[in-house]
């Protein structure tokens, strides 16, 4: 099934932002927790935090690289894969605004991810699989192998969810024991991914396509065709909406339920896409700010 493109042209003026603020460098991933947007930002090699109260910078933490490979809050903490000369996983605890501990796992890849369960954190690390990382005392509790070009995990309901763009595939890993549950030929190229209400939506780099998966069958249900092909870009659900954004396409909003696009704006503006306290996060990479709509 496929979805057809609305014709208007849009541009960001058009979403009237309720903020706009300024991080400069280049601001990329995004993190929220019950009071912050989180946001890496390699050129300054930092990640800051913003009130979501007052929309404001209040904190800019250094780390020893650049800050890659995706944000997650969990445990208490955010944690920051680092790439570069001294490439780790950071941990930063938010009562004090500094980093707690550096810990010798490498990222596979910068623009890979990072997630959370119940009781772990999941990173493609540099050795080649997916590691499950202990909270605790910061160790490895688990390596899974897994196709190569697998950077992307994402977990939801029991489940680690794993682009592999190498093979255009979607990989489903069982969190508890590591099993590789299914396979699912999505789009070329999928990397980046997003999962609510029981299924999972691919961002599609090759095609620009967005893939929608039944969690439960894992089975691919749509094809939605967002015209969004190329490197970068970021996928999210909020709001009974898909949010998915690049580089001069900076936001494609698509029904949740019927695949529907609902509009599409262009120009300026895009890369990372953040649904939390009922507002898209979106970021403008190239001119050092992020929009609140």
């Amino acid at each position: 099934m496929y979805s057809l493109l609305i014709a208007a042209i849009l541009t960001i003026a058009d979403l009237h932002p309720v903020a706009t603020i300024t991080t400069g460098g280049t601001p990329d991933w995004m993190a929220i927790s019950p009071d912050s947007l989180w946001i890496s930002n390699d050129a300054i090699r930092s990640v800051q935090r913003v009130d979501v109260r007052t929309n404001r910078v209040t904190a800019k933490i250094p780390v020893n690289g650049e800050p890659c490979s995706g944000l997650v809050f969990a445990f208490g903490s955010l944690w920051t894969p680092v790439c570069g000369k001294h490439a780790s996983l950071d941990r930063i605890d938010p009562q004090t605004n500094a980093v707690t501990a550096v810990l010798p796992i490498h990222p596979q890849n910068s623009e890979g991810g990072i997630t959370a369960s119940d009781d772990g954190i999941w990173l493609a690390t540099g050795d080649g699989a997916l590691s499950q990382i202990d909270p605790v005392n910061g160790s490895v509790r688990r390596r899974i192998a897994t196709p190569s070009g697998s950077f992307n995990p994402l977990y939801a309901d029991g489940v680690v969810w794993l682009t592999s763009g190498e093979h255009d595939k979607l990989l489903a890993i069982d969190a508890r024991d590591g099993r590789i549950l299914a396979r699912i030929p999505v789009g070329s190229k999928p990397r980046f991914l997003t999962a609510a209400d029981g299924f999972v939506w691919t961002l599609n780099q090759g095609d620009g396509t967005i893939t929608k998966v039944d969690a439960a069958s894992k089975r691919v249900v749509a094809t939605i065709r967002a015209r969004i092909p190329g490197r970068g870009g970021e996928i999210s659900y909020g709001n009974g909406s898909v949010w998915a954004t690049l580089i001069k396409t900076p936001l494609t909003r698509v029904d949740a339920r019927t695949n529907a696009i609902l509009g599409q704006w262009h120009g300026i503006g895009g890369d990372a896409v953040r649904f939390g306290h009922g507002s898209v996060w979106l970021t403008d990479y190239d001119h050092g700010r992020v929009w609140r709509i």
